[in-house]
């Protein structure tokens, strides 16, 4: 029995850890969806990238499915309990269609995202339990328009508010601005520059000519990924962030899932089995996002916009975001999120616990939602049909960080 009760105080410990880094939904996400699954889109990152005028619409339709195959209780905290609900923005409107389980409550995570947390019918799942839920949202997705972005326009370092540099610099998360080779690398490539894209244009040159893309199965910090000399989209944003916070150009990271129509069912296992992901039509990003003045807060992808190697400045005007398949899920502001993955595969493999999640996106015909009164309030909103408001938006338009923690 003190065996018992000691592994369950070592779980409960470290869920509580857990809950301060968000949902285990995002770092289930972050863990794996943006290590191997980005290789798909890699490959395939030129496909369909026509611009459309019409409006766009989605089902997104997620199961996750926790089972104990070990002989220790597994303590479900609030983490495990909680959803990360899509953004809204000016280029696209989510509504959280259906969920199992009853909402106890709506809130913003530490990085300022907008969830849900539900009613588990237990706090506990038992030796050869399991548990499972789903959630499906329907997005309507509308042009975005990058400005078309040149040196000679761009600000300088010093036009950078002074409120953003304050809440963007930092070194929290996984971007390491103090580590010795990240600030001499940084300070190399910037050298004496003060103009804003001038600086982040010779970034992504140095990037795209020493860091190659290969996926691993956790996500890297970015001395690792330029101790390795390789990594996949977020590695590579993450290493965009970091030198970009080190030379006073505000950065975080954004991630987000694709619509591909053209890719197969596909099922793959990490961890020996302990983390299964499924995923039909559906392909997740991660993308660096960067203040550049005078256009504000503008994506920069570095592993999926066409023509990087011919324009870097291609990496901003064909990000992405110009696509209306992709769908901005959240902002990564302060988490740290490759320390949780960590944590997580060791958690999983350690109690012999299991996680299965299958994600299935689809086109579908525009067709609006009724608004409801209460849609301005989330914590008033039942289990019903839904749209949680967030006022932030990615254009170079945008004057305020509201959703940008």
């Amino acid at each position: 029995m003190a065996e018992l009760v000691n592994a369950l105080m070592n779980i409960r410990r470290w869920s509580s850890s857990r809950a301060r880094e968000g949902s285990l939904r995002l770092t289930i996400a972050l863990t794996v969806i943006l290590a191997a699954f980005t290789v798909y889109l890699y490959h395939y990152r030129f496909q369909s990238l026509e611009p459309s005028i019409e409006e766009k619409a989605f089902t997104l339709g997620i199961s996750v499915r926790y089972v104990n195959g070990g002989t220790y209780v597994w303590n479900l905290t609030e983490e495990d309990a909680t959803i990360g609900l899509f953004m809204n923005t000016t280029r696209q409107e989510v509504y959280l269609t259906s969920y199992s389980f009853s909402n106890r409550m709506f809130r913003r995570d530490s990085d300022g995202n907008h969830v849900v947390i539900v009613d588990f019918p237990g706090k506990w799942l038992q030796p050869g339990a399991s548990l499972e839920y789903q959630v499906n949202f329907r997005i309507i997705t509308r042009p975005l328009s990058i400005p078309d972005v040149e040196e000679r326009y761009s600000r300088s370092l010093d036009e950078i508010p002074h409120a953003l540099k304050e809440r963007f610099l930092g070194a929290y998360g996984p971007w390491q601005v103090e580590d010795p080779a990240l600030i001499e690398l940084a300070r190399e490539i910037a050298g004496n520059e003060t103009n804003v894209l001038s600086i982040i244009k010779s970034m992504i040159i140095w990037i795209g000519s020493n860091i190659s893309y290969q996926s691993w199965e956790l996500p890297k910090y970015p001395n690792e990924t330029l101790r390795d000399r390789f990594g996949d989209c977020d590695d590579q944003a993450n290493l965009l962030i970091t030198l970009c916070r080190i030379v006073g150009i505000p950065a975080h990271l954004q991630i987000g899932c694709i619509y591909l129509p053209n890719r197969a069912n596909e099922t793959n296992s990490y961890w020996d089995d302990h983390l299964v992901y499924r995923l039909m039509k559906t392909g997740w990003h991660g993308w660096a996002i960067a203040y550049i003045p005078p256009w504000g807060w503008l994506p920069i992808d570095l592993t999926y916009a066409e023509g990087v190697s011919q324009d870097p400045l291609n990496a901003i005007r064909r990000s992405a975001l110009t696509l209306q398949r992709t769908i901005q899920y959240m902002n990564i502001t302060n988490s740290d999120y490759v320390a949780s993955s960590g944590d997580l595969r060791s958690f999983l493999m350690r109690y012999d616990f299991y996680i299965y999640e299958s994600d299935e996106m689809m086109e579908e015909t525009v067709s609006r939602m009724p608004k409801r009164e209460s849609e301005s309030n989330p914590q008033n909103l039942a289990a019903r049909t839904i749209s949680i408001r967030n006022p932030s938006s990615i254009t170079g338009a945008l004057k305020h960080v509201k959703a940008y923690k």
